[in-house]
């Protein structure tokens, strides 16, 4: 017995250095983009290009790689090759952040197997990590590529959030999976009806994070750094571009923004009425403080998001927007977190 929970707290401690380590690296590549970085380094490499140049002659020819594509002829083109190496470094970093990653995954996950400390349940599961993993990076790739061109000086937006979706769908992963081997104990049932509002917040607060994806790769907040109003509107307004209205959900920044805007209010209403609801039954199935946090992120949130728009077009505005993300994952992580719960009928011992 005394080694099957030896073995459970290692699991944990693994799994929890893989959400941290998800968490940098998501962190890093808002960093990365917010830098205008992604584009700097030209090539994927897995394995050689763990290191950077190491001389004059090498950072010459990473320099000249750069040089052929559209961000620096466009955008970039007063560079010298000390501004280049800034941005190289947080692509850089980024990368090699992700080596690191999967080391920390696979060298455990080895050890752990030859040892046989995982149960039925987390031999299923584990395969899903590797899978997630590996399209996180095909698609960081893809969307590098996107962006290697002779016209576009960023990268595309819609991969840009298919890369985002997928590392959130991994640290969500990684995270029920912790959940699952806490002690717990049986309890009382939440109502259906709260599984399901608390379901509805999750899905809304997903589509509203691939805007927030969509709002980073257009620099939609730069159309309207105002707030409450719109350019001195509350109505639904565009940027120009035409074709059909699916085409300028996913294209127009205008519309990208007030869809990110009318979603955090929702979501705010949303978990108003949640927090409301969770207060009458949350004795019955988990504490206090658990259905407090969601709340308490979605209040963060809004302020972060205004203050994003109120000082876009100000240096600061890196920062408000690394917070911003930051927070998304803790506000999504902690309604899964209730959901997890109220799902699996248990509470903490």
């Amino acid at each position: 017995m005394d080694q099957l929970a030896t073995s459970r707290r290692q699991i944990r401690a693994w799994l929890r250095a893989g959400i941290f380590m998800v968490f940098v690296q998501i962190l890093l590549g808002g960093i990365t983009r917010l830098t205008g970085s992604g584009l700097s380094i030209t090539e994927w490499k897995p394995l050689i290009g763990a290191l950077p140049p190491l001389n004059h002659a090498e950072w010459s020819q990473s320099f000249k790689q750069y040089q052929q594509i559209a961000q620096f002829k466009k955008l970039n083109n007063e560079f010298t090759l000390s501004d280049y190496q800034h941005i190289f470094f947080w692509e850089w970093l980024h990368r090699e952040w992700a080596r690191l990653m999967a080391l920390v995954f696979i060298v455990p996950f080895i050890v752990f197997l030859l040892q046989k400390k995982f149960n039925r349940q987390l031999k299923r599961q584990l395969p899903g990590v590797f899978v997630v993993g590996g399209l996180q990076a095909l698609a960081g790739w893809l969307m590098v590529q996107s962006g290697l061109n002779d016209t576009d000086v960023r990268v595309s937006h819609i991969r840009l959030a298919v890369h985002f979706v997928l590392a959130l769908f991994l640290v969500v992963y990684l995270f029920w999976m912790l959940l699952s081997l806490q002690d717990q104990k049986a309890c009382g049932n939440a109502p259906a009806s709260f599984r399901l509002l608390t379901l509805c917040i999750i899905m809304v607060l997903g589509v509203q994070l691939v805007y927030g994806a969509f709002m980073a790769g257009t620099r939609a907040a730069l159309y309207a750094p105002t707030w409450p109003d719109i350019n001195g509107t509350f109505f639904l307004t565009t940027s120009g571009i035409g074709g059909s209205f699916l085409h300028r959900v996913v294209y127009d920044p205008l519309l990208i923004q007030f869809i990110h805007r009318s979603l955090a209010y929702l979501l705010f209403v949303l978990l108003l009425a949640w927090f409301y609801y969770s207060g009458k039954i949350a004795d019955r199935f988990t504490s206090g403080y658990v259905r407090t946090y969601p709340l308490m992120f979605v209040i963060i949130q809004v302020i972060l998001g205004i203050l994003c728009l109120l000082y876009s077009t100000r240096p600061v505005f890196t920062w408000f927007a690394v917070l911003h993300q930051l927070n998304a994952i803790l506000l999504l992580l902690s309604v899964v977190n209730v959901f997890y719960h109220g799902r699996k009928q248990i509470v903490y011992v």
